[in-house]
């Protein structure tokens, strides 16, 4: 029986980078797929050149058509294009929209078992658009912003307290934007209260620090979005689900009924393992907390809705 094998569609910053973690953590051989000719097969070779310096083994190929990538275990879909200047919110949703159906229609047809992990923006929708067009049970389409989110709210809680990143717990659910919900009645530091140890308006401040993380990163590229930690969590996601792990980790999972909500997909807690997504966990949130999801559930419906399938 021979390694796993993932796909990674989208050979740009976030789809290397996730070639990158997955060979280099030796979860299965990997095929990057891009339109642009040449480019996944250069990133390709560059990485297969780094496997004697670190010591990893899984064999990376580049490709611009997907007869590769057949019979996939895990699929993480990285393709789309950012916002650009002058264009409507409208535009950016339809586009990516077009490329996401296109590239789940290719991939089920080499793949027809994979798991599929979405990371292409406006994230949840572009979820919707992927089970949709692919007719997969909820448990194989999931999306990638919960882990991300939840590590950013984790690393600016470790950076104010000055402690490890590992003693802290916490969870960030709801969807992909201004509007997510970093829970702080279930964040604590080795079992201590987050609310013990910070005052509220310093959590408040870390909490909307969280919000706007992606936003502070464009803000100090310039020319680009973040892609480290992003592609770090894709790969989290599809090991989980290779080694049977039975992660509790936040991901956008379609919900049909779970907190009051049905037809979405939004960040919710799941196990994920062997069978992806094995099950949806119902956390007590405050208040404040639930009012919050509520208002984030409406912005993510909004913007399904505008998908109009």
């Amino acid at each position: 029986m021979g390694r796993p094998k993932i796909t990674v569609v989208g050979a740009g910053n976030v789809g290397a980078t996730c070639a990158h973690w997955a060979a280099a953590r030796e979860l299965g051989n990997v095929v990057l797929v891009d339109v642009v000719e040449g480019m996944p097969q250069g990133k390709a070779l560059d990485l297969m050149q780094a496997r004697p310096v670190f010591g990893f083994n899984a064999e990376v190929v580049g490709a611009n058509d997907y007869a590769p990538t057949k019979d996939s275990q895990v699929v993480i879909i990285t393709a789309g294009i950012a916002r650009k200047p002058g264009m409507s919110r409208e535009d950016l949703i339809n586009t990516n929209k077009n490329i996401v159906a296109a590239v789940t229609k290719e991939v089920m047809a080499k793949s027809p078992d994979a798991f599929v992990i979405v990371v292409a923006n406006p994230l949840d929708a572009m979820c919707y658009v992927a089970k949709k067009v692919s007719g997969l049970p909820r448990e194989r389409v999931m999306g990638m912003a919960g882990i991300l989110d939840t590590a950013r709210f984790r690393v600016f809680i470790a950076m104010e307290l000055g402690v490890a990143v590992e003693e802290i717990q916490a969870m960030v659910l709801g969807g992909h934007g201004d509007d997510m919900v970093p829970v702080v009645s279930a964040t604590n530091i080795s079992g201590v209260p987050l609310t013990a140890l910070l005052a509220p308006e310093r959590i408040a401040a870390l909490v909307e620090r969280t919000r706007k993380g992606g936003g502070e990163i464009v803000a100090l590229l310039k020319t680009g979005s973040a892609y480290y930690a992003p592609s770090a969590a894709a790969v989290q996601m599809a090991e989980a689900i290779l080694k049977d792990q039975k992660r509790l980790v936040p991901v956008s999972t379609y919900l049909d009924g779970e907190y009051g909500l049905k037809d979405l997909y939004f960040g919710v807690p799941v196990i994920l393992g062997a069978g992806g997504i094995e099950k949806i966990l119902s956390l007590k949130l405050s208040q404040e907390e639930e009012a919050m999801l509520q208002k984030s559930a409406a912005a993510v419906a909004n913007t399904r809705d505008e998908l109009k399938m």
